[in-house]
């Protein structure tokens, strides 16, 4: 018998939707205090540092794009690697010289600054008690980190349940809250971040994040913005545009994902202009390519999904990259720092003083210039083939966001494409159209995602079943 599907969830005011269930918590706790939809989507993710510490932190970057009063600004808080960083080849893949500045926490101060009501420190608070006092963890939570190489400071094992406490973590955060980027950019915590890795003090205290134009495309009339370089976001789009000449079905959305990913592979730099991807003439000359291999890094990452009661929407993504990121903890503050610095990787060595190919990408939906919602899968070189699977299963499918997210998926890596389960009785079709599958049993290399729609008066969400999250709103 199969198994009954997870409903989306429903509500008429506001609606939070994250991988865990303390942090969807925490964001509508921050909205009934008064908070709006920035508020909620920053408690959110402070929390989901503390809840899933394999995947983010404020060792990390973020992306947000927010939509308010229709408005759209987009947040780039990617960090650079050391301006003196030696070019190196190959690039290191973890320790100190993997990591690049943190760009998570000015992320947040200037997403506070410009849109929040409460202040930093009021939406800092629910992740500086469970710091302390500590969490059940979750299954998937657990899974992901018994499964995932583990810094020697974190070498044991959890189980299903077991409480899980960061009081070293709670005390840095409670100090962010207290002084704000300061406390995190300068003083003891940048000296002794500065002394677990190639970055200097100076590279921490000069680091700003910066507000970008989101980049636009359309798909069968709904209309889907991503972030610019160095994020893969035009993937994405450009996946899009090249699927919409086809019948939208698995061998084409392959094709498509594949040739996107290659361009964006090649093209994908810290400040490129990639505007002419998306041109028409481009895209129809692509669409009769023929698909090579594409591959990009895989990570985990976490994803937030907020719409408040004034219909301001945040679409949030941040991440340490891999599980652990470089899996280097600084000493006395309980941060792990990112490995962002792997992504170097693309183009073949270390960029000093640049930015890295990103692969977090945050997502917003809009249908006749108004707000449709936010939407965001994670799991590094999954995630803008993902979005291309989740937004053809809501427009070309009619599917509610529950069920779009946890709708079976196929990633492209190398000259493979991994099919998840559920897509294992498509496998002999798709080699005999000359597309080389594996069946792929671990399900976390298909990423977990988060969508909030706005449906007539309604808001109907959904969070991935691949994690331990849920949407809830009222």
């Amino acid at each position: 018998m199969a198994a009954v599907p997870r409903p989306p969830a429903v509500a008429t005011e506001a609606m939070v939707a994250t991988s865990q269930p303390l942090a969807t918590r925490a964001g509508l706790r921050t909205l009934e205090r008064g908070g709006n939809a920035v508020d909620a989507a920053l408690a959110a993710a402070a929390v989901l540092c503390v809840a899933e510490p394999m995947s983010t932190g404020i060792g990390g970057d973020c992306f947000a794009i927010v939509w308010d009063d229709g408005r759209i600004t987009g947040l780039d808080a990617a960090g650079p690697a050391p301006r003196d960083a030696h070019p190196l080849t190959p690039v290191e893949a973890d320790g100190p010289r993997s990591v690049t500045v943190p760009g998570a926490v000015r992320g947040w101060v200037a997403l506070a600054e410009r849109y929040g009501r409460l202040g930093l420190d009021a939406c800092l608070s629910d992740a500086v008690d469970i710091g302390e006092r500590g969490f059940a963890m979750g299954s998937r939570t657990v899974a992901a980190w018994n499964g995932a190489p583990r810094p020697p400071e974190l070498a044991h094992e959890m189980s299903v349940g077991q409480r899980l406490r960061q009081p070293e973590l709670a005390v840095t955060l409670r100090a962010i809250a207290a002084d704000g980027p300061s406390a995190f950019y300068g003083g003891r915590v940048a000296s002794a971040i500065a002394g677990a890795t190639w970055l200097s003090e100076e590279d921490l205290a000069s680091y700003r994040p910066a507000w970008v134009e989101p980049l636009r495309g359309a798909y069968r009339g709904v209309e889907v913005l991503e972030l610019p370089p160095p994020t893969q976001g035009v993937a994405a789009l450009e996946g899009l545009a090249l699927l919409e000449a086809f019948t939208p079905d698995l061998a084409s959305q392959i094709h498509c994902v594949r040739l996107a990913l290659e361009d964006a592979l090649a093209r994908v730099r810290d400040g490129a202009d990639v505007a002419d991807l998306l041109e028409e003439e481009y895209v129809a000359s692509r669409r009769a390519a023929v698909p090579t291999t594409a591959a990009a890094p895989s990570g985990g990452t976490v994803y937030v999904a907020v719409v408040d009661s004034n219909g301001m929407a945040v679409s949030l993504i941040q991440s340490l990259f891999e599980y652990f990121g470089s899996r280097v903890i600084v000493p006395g503050t309980g941060i792990v720092l990112q490995n962002r610095g792997l992504c170097f990787s693309v183009s073949g060595a270390v960029e000093p003083g640049r930015r890295p190919f990103h692969t977090i990408i945050p997502g917003m939906l809009l249908l006749d210039g108004a707000l449709l919602g936010p939407f965001g899968v994670v799991g590094g070189s999954i995630q803008a083939q993902a979005h291309v699977q989740v937004v053809s299963g809501l427009v070309d499918d009619g599917l509610d966001p529950q069920a779009a997210l946890d709708r079976p998926r196929f990633r492209v890596e190398g000259e493979d494409v991994l099919l998840e389960r559920g897509l294992w009785d498509q496998a002999d079709e798709l080699q005999r159209a000359g597309i080389a599958v594996a069946r792929e049993t671990n399900d976390f290399l298909f990423g977990g995602g988060q969508v909030i729609l706005r449906v007539g008066d309604a808001l109907v969400g959904g969070s991935d079943s691949r994690k331990d999250g849920i949407a809830a709103g009222f």
